[in-house]
């Protein structure tokens, strides 16, 4: 170990609102010792993603919510630093809930071993939970035939932008909504999106009918809230809607109401509307990673990272996460 003080981010407050550095308060305790059958693990880096503030909320999601004064959850990438488990070794690195802190006692089998040749940053992106996201999104709940027009809302955000590549390299058209002219032209002239939309500036519903002339067959949602109102009445009969989050909404005070045309447009166009959770698929995880990672070798698929240095500056992070100053995946370099 390098240090004996383990900084750790508590919950101190469910936010109402705007999730924001007020409703969290830094500690410190001493490094915890692992236990048998446990590891320490030292935090490399920690992930930010919208399902945060979900699990903030008093609601169980796929997951039990945070309590106030818990350390905050947070999906990291670790190296093992202590083990008392056979199966784990000194110098492994590891993915789990390894929380906003810089050491974390888990048991081994809470833990999952990851390959030391590929990149941190990628094993935490594309590699990772969020490439995975997209992949089995797209593919196994969206289905995409080439040809067909793909939407992917918060297209400039992690998911999204693995999400809008795979629809490209499945030979479709692919449209993406982003907050800004900045961050479409990055879609459209770095990514190969065919279109792009700002949300903030555009009538959705007239700026949908223009890049999607053929209706949209694949809505991959992120959003929920207005981008789902408007693709809905351009969904194409046997289309997909893809739900993946619901970004509009984590923050709302008062959840706005559900869409308009539900379920009267399932009904008469036959659409499927499904969620899912990425670990629902990871049968096949050791395949889609192989794939994912031979679409970066050769150069089909573009990672782009938002490094923040420092644990200190995850809880800003986050804020700067919903206030849209991120572009591709937002992490924290811990150590």
């Amino acid at each position: 170990m390098t240090g004996s003080i383990n900084r750790q981010w508590i919950l101190a407050a469910r936010p109402a609102g705007m999730v924001g550095p007020e409703h969290f308060t830094l500690r410190e305790k001493p490094v915890p010792a692992p236990g048998q059958g446990e590891v320490l693990v030292r935090t490399r880096l920690l992930s930010l993603d919208p399902a945060n503030r979900a699990w903030m909320s008093p609601a169980p999601t796929y997951r039990a919510p945070v309590m106030p004064g818990d350390v905050m959850h947070g999906f990291a990438l670790g190296e093992v630093v202590q083990s008392n488990a056979p199966d784990v070794s000194v110098g492994d690195l590891v993915e789990g809930m390894l929380g906003w802190q810089d050491y974390a006692v888990m048991k081994a089998t809470e833990v999952a071993r990851r390959d030391a040749r590929y990149r941190p940053e990628a094993l935490m992106g594309v590699l990772g939970i969020t490439g995975l996201t997209a992949y089995y999104g797209l593919r196994e709940v969206g289905r995409p035939k080439p040809g067909e027009t793909v939407l992917v809302s918060a297209a400039a955000g992690a998911v999204g932008s693995f999400a809008g590549q795979i629809a490209k390299i499945e030979g479709c058209r692919v449209v993406g909504t982003a907050g800004g002219p900045e961050k479409c032209a990055w879609l459209t002239q770095e990514l190969g999106f065919d279109a792009a939309i700002d949300y903030k500036s555009a009538d959705l519903r007239a700026a949908l009918k223009d890049a999607c002339p053929r209706g949209i067959d694949i809505y991959f949602d992120n959003t929920g809230g207005a981008v789902l109102q408007a693709a809905l009445f351009q969904m194409n009969t046997g289309g997909r809607i893809v739900c993946c989050g619901n970004l509009s909404q984590y923050n709302a005070e008062k959840p706005g109401p559900g869409p308009m045309g539900v379920p009267g447009l399932l009904v008469v166009k036959r659409l499927r509307m499904e969620g899912f959770i990425v670990m629902d698929y990871f049968a096949t995880r050791p395949q889609a990673e192989a794939t994912l990672a031979k679409w970066v070798e050769e150069g089909r698929l573009k990672a782009q990272e938002d490094i923040v240095e420092g644990l200190e500056n995850a809880p800003a992070a986050l804020a700067g996460m919903f206030a849209g100053r991120n572009r591709g995946k937002l992490l924290v370099r811990v150590a």
